[in-house]
């Protein structure tokens, strides 16, 4: 609880704004299928105990396999995986929490709507930020490139739409990403520790800031594949990733 609280105040310091009023959302895994993850409504800058449910994921992890469902189902669902059916409703973001959790050394999620990020994500190079890289240090916190994923409605839609594209990263790499970007939404980061999870968040808004104004300098000028290889492959850099990890 208190590396999941401890992140969410770091992504909803008001001198970020990254997630302003209630945006964003941050999860944490428990052992035995649960996990925790913010109620809705909740605001990440203020988030105490009370405002963060522990939820089953069996019951939201079904749901995705399942065919057509509506805005009732999804509602019943979030409610009955409360571990306490006191608890306030989770997110209805919670269904892809409960997915990305779910992935090999993946136990904290973040997400904001942070605003050089979401900038870009607004705009027409939107799968190309994620697709390329700018410097070497995006590549070590954000990987070799980040999931993308076009708009889609929020809840199950987009829930099966992260499963979809991440899998296909996972296929690629052999990993699970670091940054997933929504098109004209926002900005999901995974890590292994809470510290991985605001690397990556932090690194993916220092870049989209840099491209915002690279690209009013004529550019960018991406890094080639052969140098974001090599960077992701440098045994330095290796260390680096582990040390952010612990």
């Amino acid at each position: 609880m208190a590396a999941l609280l401890g992140l969410s105040h770091r992504l909803g310091e008001p001198s970020l704004r990254m997630a302003i009023l209630g945006e964003g959302n941050a999860s944490a895994n428990l052992e035995g299928g649960s996990f925790l993850v913010k109620a809705s409504g909740s605001t990440l800058q203020h988030l105490d105990e009370h405002g963060v449910v522990e939820c089953r994921a069996g019951g939201l992890l079904e749901l995705l396999d399942r065919g057509e469902v509506s805005d009732e189902d999804v509602l019943r669902a979030l409610l009955d995986s409360r571990v306490d059916a006191t608890a306030k409703k989770p997110s209805v973001e919670a269904l892809f929490h409960a997915w990305l959790l779910s992935l090999p050394d993946v136990e904290f999620v973040g997400h904001t709507h942070a605003p050089a990020v979401t900038g870009v994500l607004c705009s027409p190079r939107a799968r190309q930020f994620a697709e390329r890289r700018l410097f070497p240090d995006e590549v070590v916190c954000c990987d070799v490139e980040s999931v993308f994923v076009p708009y889609t409605d929020p809840g199950v839609c987009l829930a099966r739409a992260i499963r979809e594209r991440t899998g296909a990263f996972l296929f690629a790499h052999g990993r699970a990403p670091r940054v997933i970007l929504i098109a004209n939404h926002g900005i999901v980061t995974l890590g292994r520790t809470a510290e991985a999870a605001l690397a990556s968040m932090l690194m993916a808004e220092k870049a989209a800031t840099m491209w915002i104004a690279a690209a009013a300098l004529g550019g960018p000028v991406f890094m080639t594949p052969e140098h974001v290889a090599r960077i992701a492959m440098r045994p330095d850099e290796a260390y680096r990733r582990r040390i952010l990890e612990r």
